[in-house]
């Protein structure tokens, strides 16, 4: 009751507000309460950039390295769940492969070839649902190629990551993983442990094992958070960018214009609606921070969504806008030693296929039918994005 009073606005705050339609929310917390206690999440919510920098900096008091911390329960330990010294040791032989060069020169041929097979295979139809079409079997169609499995194409692994991020979800529900999980994370350890075996020289699996700083069942889990990341996320850049863009068409026409704003749209688009709208903490002392008194154990959870929006960062922040010059210090791919690994590849991705779209769709836009509006309390995106276009008349 105590906390109640103290912290009125997150103690009102529903799951289906921050589900649906968070920003309004995320904006009061934000002014009145930056940390404040969120009973439905149970946990501290952190809503101010600096405090959410602050945060995620600070990986001695507040970290990932925690028994309730859901995707270590399913796949181990991995670089996403360790801090300090063994995190380093499980990051370490992938942060080469994922440099901007490192990407620029293994990747770009191979994604925007993919890209733009993707596109030219729904541009004879006028209308097509680009999330589940586009979106997103390219993003598989990459982390398989990184992966270089042997013996899984991007079919097996979607299964994969399907059945994984269920079991995962299960136990962030409170509920028994689904048994699916276990079997698809076995299916994957077999896939890893004949690609290491095989010593294909293009696998990022490889080269991590060969650096004998992981173990196999090591290299395993970190599969998995590759896995995850490079689809989850990047599916949701792509769909959020493009419905951005066409939800604005006096920034999409900048874009026509000038293919080279393709960037500031992604990055404009990243802080507007982060794919990945929080990451969990949790606190290994008692500390005091944005007034908030957090005890030893509390989970705290940073909101980048609310992060990318402060308005002593961001004039008019809710405003789309390609021209903003401050754009870049969005917090989407997360801060600290736990910076997304592939925030790269994710871009690279992104980039292609929207110009892949551009180029190849006229007339591009908005099915007038469909409710685009993301979704998604940690993982926000359109739960479909239908669109339609103009169809060249036959010969």
């Amino acid at each position: 009751m105590v906390t109640a009073r103290r912290f009125p606005l997150g103690s009102a705050t529903t799951l289906t507000e921050l589900e649906d339609h968070p920003h309004p929310r995320l904006a009061l917390l934000r002014a009145h309460e930056p940390v404040s206690w969120v009973p439905v999440l149970g946990g501290w919510l952190v809503t101010r950039r600096d405090l959410a920098l602050r945060v995620m900096r600070d990986a001695a008091t507040f970290t990932v390295d925690d028994p309730r911390f859901s995707t270590a329960q399913v796949v181990g330990p991995s670089m996403l769940s360790l801090e300090g010294a063994e995190h380093k040791r499980h990051r370490a032989p992938f942060t080469d492969p994922f440099r901007t060069q490192d990407v620029h020169d293994r990747f770009t041929g191979f994604v925007e070839q993919e890209a733009a097979r993707l596109v030219e295979r729904i541009r004879p139809r006028g209308s097509a649902e680009l999330r589940r079409e586009v979106a997103g079997p390219l993003a598989v169609a990459v982390v398989a190629e990184s992966l270089g499995l042997v013996d899984a194409d991007a079919e097996a692994v979607l299964s994969w990551y399907d059945a994984i991020v269920s079991a995962v979800s299960d136990i962030t529900a409170g509920v028994s993983a689904n048994p699916a999980g276990a079997v698809a994370f076995d299916q994957l350890r077999g896939s890893v442990e004949a690609t290491v075996v095989a010593g294909s020289g293009t696998s990022l699996l490889v080269a991590a094992a060969e650096s004998e700083r992981l173990t196999l069942p090591e290299v395993v889990a970190n599969a998995a958070v590759l896995m995850f990341g490079g689809i989850e996320t990047t599916e949701g850049m792509i769909a959020n960018v493009v419905l951005h863009l066409l939800a604005h068409p006096d920034q999409l026409a900048l874009v026509r214009a000038d293919p080279d704003l393709a960037d500031a749209a992604i990055e404009e688009s990243l802080r507007l609606e982060p794919a990945a709208a929080v990451v969990d903490r949790y606190a290994t002392a008692d500390v005091t921070i944005g007034g908030a008194d957090v005890r030893r154990g509390d989970l705290v959870v940073v909101s980048l969504a609310g992060a990318n929006r402060d308005p002593e960062v961001f004039q008019d922040p809710d405003r789309f806008d390609l021209r903003r010059d401050n754009s870049r210090l969005q917090l989407a791919f997360a801060h600290g030693p736990h910076f997304c690994l592939g925030a790269h590849l994710a871009r690279l991705e992104t980039r292609a296929c929207l110009l892949a779209l551009l180029d190849r769709l006229p007339g591009l836009r908005l099915d007038p039918a469909s409710s685009p509006a993301p979704k998604g309390l940690v993982f926000r995106k359109p739960p479909a994005l239908r669109v339609r276009w103009e169809v060249p008349a036959q010969r």
